[in-house]
């Protein structure tokens, strides 16, 4: 549910671990919602983009922090954020 998403997040932005069942719940809500939307999204404006942050969990929250949180600010993010920071994971969940 919506409210259990807002829970994970909530719980990730406090840098605190979620588990692994509720990972694979997030995964699952995430793989929903991209077999439903179409290849090309129109992103409303005004939006941040976002060049690739590489897993830095941290330095995401800082940008949310900088440039608005989700979904009070759009943002287009245009890769690489998950392949060498320590928390690529939670870099991807959030």
């Amino acid at each position: 549910s919506s409210r259990d998403v807002d829970e994970h997040i909530a719980t990730l932005k406090q840098c605190k671990v979620i588990s692994e069942d509720s990972v694979k719940a997030l995964c699952e809500k995430a793989k929903e919602i991209l077999m439903e939307e179409a290849n090309v999204h129109h992103v409303p404006i005004p939006a941040v983009v976002v060049g690739d942050i590489h897993g830095q969990f941290y330095d995401l929250l800082e940008l949310f922090d900088v440039g608005g949180q989700v979904p009070m600010s759009n943002y287009v993010f245009m890769g690489d954020f998950v392949d060498r920071g320590y928390y690529s994971v939670e870099t991807f969940l959030l």
